[in-house]
């Protein structure tokens, strides 16, 4: 019995190999094929895709190509896609250390996670009966976008500590719960959710949430020393926030109705940003000492705006009303940040690392219940008949004010149980679950004392003598203090410590021109 526990103790808690050479490439190109084979049986263009458009055009009465879904939404599909490769990518180099991590990971699992959303949004909306093949157009592109944004949100959460064969399988997994909790929130209760606030960023934040919790580190405090900022790092990661803050208004109205509903998801969005950066500003000076801002609040608080503007989006809110989303979003986010990421990594278990909590899920839960209040009091004097049911109700005229505010509350309880309803039966079935395939050695997880750190899976040339610099930074001040402190015994080296001084700068001469 010993002998067996010993054994199952060496397997899972053993020497960590990160030598990711075989296993890497092994899933790729396995999954790539895989993408091909079912892209080839199930894959088709839409209508509006294929050759047959002409003749499409006459049996529709359509007169001009103008009225291609094409010329409607890609210029939206553009600001998503930017948004996904540049806006999280960039957001995710805050760590001193992690930036080709964070950007280049970022690249990986949005590349494949759109290629499995397609096929499982494809099954899930839109399969044809007469031929089961998933027609995709431009739409489906960005629904696989927003897709991909879930798990985007939920590669925050452990950001710096998990291999990219585990990252691989958390976009497997969560690509394929996102698609049954869209399906089940959009298509089976028809709650509205525009830009996501439920569907996305409240699932995508509590299942990173969830397999952070699983994935907890109790030694991590091991790579306290890479986990922090640089300056440089912390300015490509507002690059990132600009990115993203400038593009969400298009994020929230990519799939909304056109003509109205789409002009007022922008202005909805435009306001509600507008205001969480005032209201994080504030907050963040509030929270320190000497009023002190604090890059992480700004780089992240600032967009908590835009996601808990998704639901209502595209509802009658009023314009003051967005204002007021926005204020309410960026406290708490800043809030967030400021107590509950502490508190939540020491006494719940939860290392989160890019603070997706407080820019994701709960100002999603809020834009959930916004989406809940402003659907309760919905009116026909506001809307006019035609506009309420074409805006708030989904054509379903037995349905009354009340009981799409209830669907509209089910969704958004439906999407955090999607997310974080999993965490029970994963920490007790740990044999048969995700967790345990994400524990399991061959993934090449680096140990607790190299997390955060690129020179585990990347070719970091600079490093050496980054690192080299660095300690003749310090070591030329402390001679020089020496020096006052101890004259006599310095005397015989001063020409040693000029030479070192010398060295030292023309070492950081060449690598400024560099």
């Amino acid at each position: 019995m010993g002998n067996c526990q010993d054994s199952c103790k060496n397997f899972w808690c053993g020497p960590k190999n990160t030598n990711v050479r075989i296993s890497l490439p092994a899933i790729c190109f396995i999954w790539q094929i895989a993408m091909i084979a079912l892209f080839a049986i199930f894959v088709r263009y839409d209508p509006e895709a294929d050759a047959h458009w002409t003749e499409y055009m006459h049996q529709n009465n359509i007169t001009s190509n103008i009225e291609n879904d094409f010329y409607y939404r890609y210029p939206s599909f553009q600001d998503v896609h930017v948004m996904i490769f540049m806006g999280f990518g960039l957001l995710f180099t805050f760590l001193k250390r992690y930036s080709f991590g964070g950007v280049g990971f970022n690249f990986l699992i949005s590349a494949f996670g759109l290629q499995w959303a397609l096929l499982m949004q494809g099954w899930f909306h839109s399969l044809d009966s007469t031929d089961w093949t998933i027609k995709i157009g431009m739409k489906s592109l960005i629904n696989a976008d927003f897709c991909v944004a879930g798990c985007l949100i939920a590669f925050g959460a452990c950001l710096g500590k998990v291999s990219p064969i585990q990252l691989m399988v958390m976009t497997l997994c969560g690509v394929s719960l996102f698609a049954v909790e869209e399906y089940v929130i959009l298509n089976l209760i028809h709650a509205k959710d525009t830009g996501g606030s439920m569907v996305i960023h409240t699932f995508g934040g509590y299942y990173g949430l969830t397999i952070s919790w699983i994935l907890y580190r109790p030694n991590l405090h091991q790579s306290k020393r890479l986990r922090g900022s640089s300056y440089h790092s912390d300015v490509f990661a507002m690059i990132g926030t600009l990115f993203l803050w400038v593009h969400w208004p298009s994020f929230n109205s990519a799939i909304g109705n056109h003509g109205d509903g789409q002009h007022r998801a922008v202005i909805n969005t435009y306001l509600s940003l507008a205001a969480s950066v005032l209201t994080t500003f504030a907050v963040s000076s509030l929270s320190a000492k000497r009023g002190k801002l604090s890059m992480v609040h700004i780089q992240n608080a600032t967009l908590a705006g835009g996601v808990a503007m998704g639901t209502a989006a595209e509802i009658m809110v009023s314009p003051y009303s967005a204002l007021v989303v926005g204020v309410c979003s960026g406290i708490i986010s800043t809030f967030g940040f400021v107590v509950l990421t502490p508190f939540m990594e020491k006494h719940m278990k939860i290392q989160d690392t890019c603070g997706i909590h407080n820019l994701h899920a709960m100002p999603g839960v809020l834009g959930g219940a916004v989406g809940a209040v402003t659907a309760a009091f919905a009116s026909t004097s506001v809307y006019g008949q035609e506009g309420l049911m074409h805006a708030i109700m989904h054509g379903f005229v037995d349905r009354t004010m009340g009981m799409q505010a209830a669907h509209q509350a089910a969704g958004l309880c439906i999407a955090i149980i999607s997310g974080i309803g999993e965490a029970r039966s994963l920490k007790q079935g740990y044999l048969f679950s995700l967790g345990c395939i994400l524990r399991l050695p061959c993934w090449g997880d680096p140990e607790d004392e190299n997390c955060f750190d690129d020179e585990v899976y990347w070719e970091v040339t600079a490093t050496k003598v980054h690192i080299l610099a660095t300690r003749l930074c310090c070591w030329t001040p402390m001679l020089i203090i020496n020096k006052l402190c101890r004259r006599s015994v310095l005397c015989q080296c001063e020409g040693k410590i000029r030479s070192q001084t010398r060295f030292t700068e023309r070492m950081l001469l060449h690598m400024h021109i560099g």
